[in-house]
């Protein structure tokens, strides 16, 4: 069996969610899969040098000559979004050629295409109509719906509505849509998808890379100077407006009197700027901003916290599941979630008593719920001790990465 890839952005490009790909395809190697990949030189994260290194290397062969990747020249990715499209249509050009007409592609039996952007969807869906090759569609983020909760769309407006052609016309013609939550199938199910296209894969954690780490054996204490004394809420990620890190300085602020609980909040230094300006102006001794850490240091940094905060703006419910969830179960930390109800976030974390779940953007909600943390630390190192269980019960490397094989199989079995 032969699956074609068609990624805008590969190995070694950075990005958050780059593990799941990497075990992914190990594991798709290891079942006896063979990949072809055809994906622009990279340049997400890359230095000058790196770059100029990947432009002589046309073919590279990784997972023990399972996967052959072929790289074309394209520009380097620009700031703007103006750039950024058109980077991506003159990528999905090239790919739509070499997904039709290279030898090795049309040897493959069926397709694996992401979501980002939204277009190479589009650019597999006529793929498949020329070549009749299967087509499995992995949705990682909602288009355009995520356009419009950041602010980038209007519902309604005309690109909200181009990216709705774009949207069905891909679902349409997607063999099987592999989605990463319960509420993102009910909300392309209300689209007009059938359920029996959709199959549920909650993204996984490498339960063996992302581990408990006891507060004295823990380095980032040292490094950073902080008290192990003292009661920490951690967040570590996107510093994004649609994280809604707002509520993590409203409530740093009406808890100031307390010097026992102190916020960290780790994130890339451009993104930071604004909020640091913020907690300035406000005075905020009891929030401190930290560097982003390497992946192989987010054991220590979710361990660093009594509880780990997973946060977004109202509305984002439905279109999001943010993978920073299991890793802070995996490090066995307590979650304190403000996100919309009704969601997965809120019924996975109630019923199995994981942490506090409170309603996005609800600041009076979301102080009390650190105010119980940090008065029940017993039940808080309880909840985080049932997160590591969840974890290993449900949402290992191994029963995520069996879920896409058999996908895998199931469509060309047909």
């Amino acid at each position: 069996m032969k699956i074609l890839y068609l990624p805008a952005y590969f190995y070694p490009e950075q990005a958050a969610s780059a593990y799941l790909s990497d075990n992914r395809n190990q594991a798709f190697a290891d079942a006896g899969f063979d990949m072809v990949v055809y994906t622009p030189v990279p340049t997400r994260g890359i230095s000058i040098e790196e770059r100029k290194k990947y432009k002589h290397r046309k073919a590279d062969s990784m997972y023990g000559g399972r996967m052959i990747v072929y790289r074309f020249s394209l520009m380097r990715e620009g700031g703007g979004p103006i750039v950024r499209a058109l980077r991506y249509s003159l990528s999905c050009i090239r790919q739509f050629y070499w997904g039709c007409f290279a030898q090795e592609a049309r040897q493959c039996d069926v397709m694996f295409i992401s979501s980002t952007p939204p277009i190479q969807g589009a650019m597999a869906a006529l793929i498949k109509k020329i070549r009749r090759i299967p087509l499995v569609y992995s949705l990682q983020d909602i288009f355009p719906d995520s356009l419009v909760g950041t602010g980038m769309a209007k519902k309604g407006g005309a690109l909200w509505k181009v990216g709705r052609m774009i949207e069905d016309f891909t679902y349409r013609n997607a063999d099987r849509i592999i989605v990463i939550s319960e509420d993102f199938k009910r909300n392309i199910m209300a689209k007009g998808v059938p359920e029996s296209k959709i199959e549920v894969i909650y993204n996984w954690v490498d339960e063996t890379a992302i581990i408990p780490i006891p507060r004295n054996e823990n380095p980032l204490f040292a490094e950073f100077g902080l008290d192990q004394n003292k009661f920490y809420v951690v967040y570590a990620g996107n510093l994004g407006s649609a994280q809604n890190i707002d509520i993590l300085l409203e409530a740093a602020n009406l808890l100031h009197d307390n010097s026992d609980i102190q916020f960290l909040v780790f994130g890339a230094e451009k993104q930071a700027e604004p909020y640091i300006t913020k907690a300035k102006h406000m005075q905020l001794s009891n929030l401190k901003f930290l560097p982003l850490q390497p992946y192989e240091k987010v054991s220590c940094v979710y361990s660093l916290g009594d509880v780990a905060v997973v946060s977004c703006k109202q509305g984002f419910g439905d279109i999001a599941m943010p993978s920073k969830t299991w890793s802070i179960m995996s490090a066995g930390t307590a979650v304190l979630a403000s996100f919309d109800r009704g969601t997965d976030m809120q019924y996975i974390i109630e019923k199995n008593r994981l942490g506090v779940f409170t309603e996005a953007e609800n600041i009076q909600e979301f102080v009390k719920a650190v105010h119980i943390l940090y008065s029940n630390p017993e039940e808080c190192v309880q909840m985080g001790k049932r997160g590591r269980c969840y974890i290993l019960e449900h949402l290992t490397r191994e029963v995520g990465t069996r879920k896409y094989i058999g996908v895998i199989e199931s469509i060309v079995g047909h």
